[in-house]
């Protein structure tokens, strides 16, 4: 019985995924594919979010973004104090611009507090509630940040 009842939500949550659209090829690409989500995420992000667990792959994806820091960083600490630690302008673990100028240091402030951000209020609600569910279109969005995120990441030299 509780493998029908799994299968069962299994197709409903991915039932938004079906219209009458004529434009075909969008509907040939993966979401994903559409908004250009980080490859390097790992294949469970996209498994929960095909099978409908948007809120879980998103908390996956930022845990994601958090080990990577944390690799990089060569730090044990997690989360928002990580951020605020690596990124901090006046004394950068992981520096993102040369710093050399007023618009390079707001530019690693200003990402200091996008990634302290998005742990705080997107990852961590998600990791501490219960019954948060998030739709189709949230969950790309904040795939999106993460993918952001990583794709800085990998140009200041860090992966």
């Amino acid at each position: 019985m509780a493998t029908f009842l799994d299968d069962f939500e299994a197709i409903v949550r991915r039932a938004h995924a079906f219209d009458d659209s004529d434009d075909q090829d969008s509907q040939a690409l993966h979401p994903f594919d559409r908004r250009n989500i980080h490859p390097g995420l790992p294949p469970k992000v996209r498994k929960l979010f095909d099978d409908g667990y948007y809120a879980e792959s998103t908390f996956e994806s930022f845990k994601y973004v958090d080990k990577v820091v944390q690799k990089n960083a060569k730090l044990s600490e997690s989360g928002m104090k990580l951020m605020m630690q690596v990124f901090d302008e006046a004394k950068p673990v992981l520096r993102l611009t040369p710093l050399s100028n007023t618009s390079e240091i707001d530019e690693q402030k200003g990402y200091r507090f996008l990634f302290s951000g998005a742990i705080m209020a997107i990852r961590n609600p998600r990791g501490h509630e219960v019954n948060l569910i998030d739709d189709p279109d949230t969950c790309l969005d904040h795939l999106a940040l993460a993918s952001l995120l990583l794709r800085r990441l990998e140009q200041s030299g860090f992966a």
